[in-house]
């Protein structure tokens, strides 16, 4: 009789889970608010803003000489301004939604105005006003970034049509066909946080900019010098600070994926400014602030699109490709072509992310320590259709920015007047000083 009375219940309780079980599955299917993820995107959003304004900002600053200090400062600002319109107005609608027919190539209008991203609307465990201000921050540090290329040179208002236009037509494209649902992320191609969609994006832009404009007055053969150092290494430890919230956010939760990504952009960025500085200590003899500070950032850059799938082994070789190559890029190989990229953009983001890219797809496979490639895939094949979205991004971030630029020089001008450019931007355009003198 005991052994009965104590069945019933144990019975009872097992035919209550077994009709639930319709109930569980139905919710597994449906999008439900996760508190722990959100708190963490939104501190992550937070830290990737944190990296254009201040960190992007101060670096280029004073990486420019004392006469063009503001006009880099204003430049940040008003791109971190003038995007987050954009994005909010049409840009993210381009960027992630289904574009139909064209979805391949980009999205729709479906959510223009933020048309449905409401207090309650769900993006995976997080709101989707959270996941729309994440990209929104990406979206303002990738066209930031291409001011390092045409630094002291470039008029303001040239600079607002280029960087409005180019968020429209290079960045929501590009970002959709990765992120969005678009023939990059279907083929397979593996860019976590940004390689491909930031960082080689900006950079051939950068390039097509430096080429367009021409070079500073007096360059070459004129010292130009960064006038302050301590600002650029302030700026350099806010974007190292703030990456992680680039790279770990990328996981759109506070998951193990987001802590290797973070142990990962450490290794590599740390990795990455000590290659630097021990390459320019043998063939400088010295090592340089500037030196570790852009080794770092190289780094940064390079572990990007790995930083969800690398393991911490394959970081560090990823931090160390990424620092050599982007080194002999903005040293060697911009000194021997002769262009003028003020802050060496295409070397430190175009070439690194580059490195990055390809290998990405060697260090996600699990027999180097990575989380593993898809079902099917082996490491010659990801490492092709890596090539494959990087050789696309050139092309086409290459060629449509060349022909904004074209357009704009051709309609308002680019470049400010000669005795502009002497007198120094922050006077000339916008009146003021950086320094009392």
């Amino acid at each position: 009789m005991k052994n009965v009375v104590i069945a019933r219940p144990v019975s009872s309780v097992v035919a209550a889970l077994l009709t639930m079980v319709p109930t569980l599955a139905l919710a597994e299917d449906q999008a439900v608010l996760d508190s722990g993820d959100t708190a963490w995107m939104i501190s992550a959003t937070a830290l990737v803003l944190f990296m254009t304004i201040p960190g992007l900002a101060l670096f280029y600053a004073g990486l420019v000489r004392s006469k063009n200090v503001l006009s880099v400062l204003m430049q940040c600002f008003a791109i971190t301004g003038l995007v987050s319109l954009i994005w909010a107005i049409y840009a993210y609608s381009l960027a992630f939604t289904d574009g139909g027919s064209l979805n391949q190539w980009i999205g729709s209008l479906d959510k223009v105005f933020l048309s449905g991203v409401t207090v309650g609307a769900l993006s995976g465990s997080i709101p989707e006003s959270v996941f729309m201000t994440f990209q929104m921050t990406f979206a303002i540090i990738t066209p930031a970034l291409i001011v390092g290329a045409f630094a002291e040179r470039m008029k303001f208002s040239a600079m607002l049509w280029f960087m409005g236009l180019w968020a429209t037509l290079v960045y929501a494209p590009i970002a959709h066909w990765v992120w969005g649902g678009g023939w990059a992320g279907e083929m397979g191609a593996l860019d976590f946080a940004g390689g491909t969609v930031v960082h080689i994006n900006a950079g051939v832009a950068a390039l097509m900019a430096a080429l367009v404009l021409g070079k500073r007055k007096g360059y070459p053969t004129t010292a130009m010098p960064p006038h302050n150092l301590g600002l650029t290494v302030m700026g350099a430890s806010m974007l190292w600070v703030g990456w992680f919230g680039f790279n770990a956010g990328s996981e759109l939760a506070a998951d193990g994926t987001a802590g290797m990504a973070m142990t990962v952009t450490q290794l590599a960025t740390a990795t990455a400014a000590l290659t630097w500085l021990f390459i320019e200590w043998i063939s400088h003899g010295k090592p340089s602030v500037l030196g570790i500070a852009t080794g770092a950032v190289a780094g940064l850059v390079a572990i990007t699109p790995a930083s969800g799938t690398a393991g911490p082994m394959g970081a560090i070789a990823i931090g160390f490709a990424g620092a050599f190559f982007a080194f002999f890029a903005a040293t060697k190989v911009k000194k021997a072509l002769g262009y003028d990229d003020s802050l060496d953009v295409w070397g430190v983001h175009g070439i690194a992310g580059i490195v990055g890219a390809i290998l990405t797809g060697v260090f996600a496979d699990a027999s180097l320590g990575g989380a593993g490639l898809a079902e099917g895939v082996t490491m010659g094949h990801q490492v092709l259709i890596q090539l494959i979205s990087v050789c696309a991004t050139l092309i086409y971030g290459g060629i449509v920015s060349l022909i904004l630029l074209k357009l704009i020089d051709w309609t308002i001008g680019l470049r400010v007047t000669e005795e502009q450019e002497t007198e120094g931007l922050d006077l000339a355009l916008h009146d003021e000083r950086g320094y009392i003198i």
